[in-house]
């Protein structure tokens, strides 16, 4: 277990704050790359991808991922009004925590796109697309309200008949959702390391962004108990992190073997399931998979 370290400050992550960018990226004119992690994005100021990706922190437990030759504004970024607008390009966005008071929309041209409840959401700016692989979102344009629940895509192009409809998944499993996902995971990784250093309480502010020193990432830390996100990666609080998954080093190599709690069955031991991502618990580790390297914060989260 690696102990609290003087290094982290008090600065908070806010609603969009950058937390990785691979490969070519620039704000406000400005070039980004790997370092440029904890940069925050301003209201009406966008964030353009070139050749690279970019993970970008919302409300806490909310990650939007933009794909390449993409741009994003913030349009607003408040913790009870949070904002974006997809100006050109693709976005993922990842809810894995949303309460009441949160208002999280996203703009495609005059369509505004308000998220619901935790899952997976899927935003096409150049196909005028919005898919929903897990959770439920609200269409609202000119009075009108249309619902897409899991499973379910509309087309915004459509004009007066635009409706949800059902839509095969595996298609959309590309390059960006696959990336997503490895991100998702190596996030996951690092909440089993930050929450072990809050599992005494000391220190724990609650639910929020906490800063990994290991990850050089901020990563998502519950008030209490676990769950599993949309791409089933578990994700602790201090008071459960004892029952998190671990891994050995084979060879001076990572494991990515997976083995999580039984969903709905707390204390009972780990499953033998192969989930796809290991949690190492006691020290750094060394990635022999592509893409790592983080950072960001809010509501207690401290670097």
């Amino acid at each position: 277990m690696f102990a609290a370290a003087s290094v982290w400050s008090d600065t908070p992550a806010r609603p969009g704050t950058v937390n990785y960018i691979e490969g070519q990226a620039a704000m406000g004119g400005q070039a980004l790359d790997s370092k440029s992690t904890g940069t925050e994005l301003s209201e009406n100021q966008s964030l353009t991808t070139l050749t690279g990706k970019a993970e970008i922190l919302l409300t806490p437990g909310v990650f939007l991922r933009l794909g390449p030759n993409s741009s994003l504004r913030m349009v607003a970024a408040g913790l009870t009004d949070t904002q974006v607008q997809l100006e050109q390009g693709r976005a993922m966005i990842e809810v894995d925590e949303i309460f009441r008071e949160n208002h999280l929309r996203v703009l495609v041209g005059s369509f505004a796109i308000d998220l619901q409840k935790k899952g997976l959401y899927d935003f096409d700016a150049a196909r005028n697309e919005v898919r929903v692989f897990d959770g439920e979102a609200l269409i609202v344009e000119n009075g009108r309200r249309i619902e897409i629940k899991g499973g379910h895509e509309v087309n915004l192009a459509m004009g007066a008949d635009v409706k949800a409809h059902g839509f095969d998944k595996k298609p959309f499993e590309d390059d960006l959702y696959n990336w997503s996902r490895l991100r998702s995971s190596y996030l996951a990784e690092a909440n089993i390391g930050q929450a072990q250093v809050y599992a005494g309480g000391a220190g724990f502010f609650g639910a929020g962004w906490y800063w990994n020193p290991w990850y050089s990432a901020y990563t998502f830390i519950p008030g209490d108990g676990f769950f599993y996100n949309p791409f089933g990666w578990g994700f602790y609080s201090p008071w459960y992190v004892y029952q998190a998954p671990f891994v050995g080093f084979y060879g001076g190599y990572r494991n990515f073997g997976h083995y999580a709690p039984p969903r709905g069955s707390v204390g009972g031991g780990y499953r033998g399931g192969y989930v796809g991502s290991g949690h190492f618990s006691s020290a750094p580790a060394f990635h022999t998979m592509g893409g790592g390297g983080f950072q960001g914060g809010f509501h207690g989260g401290h670097r």
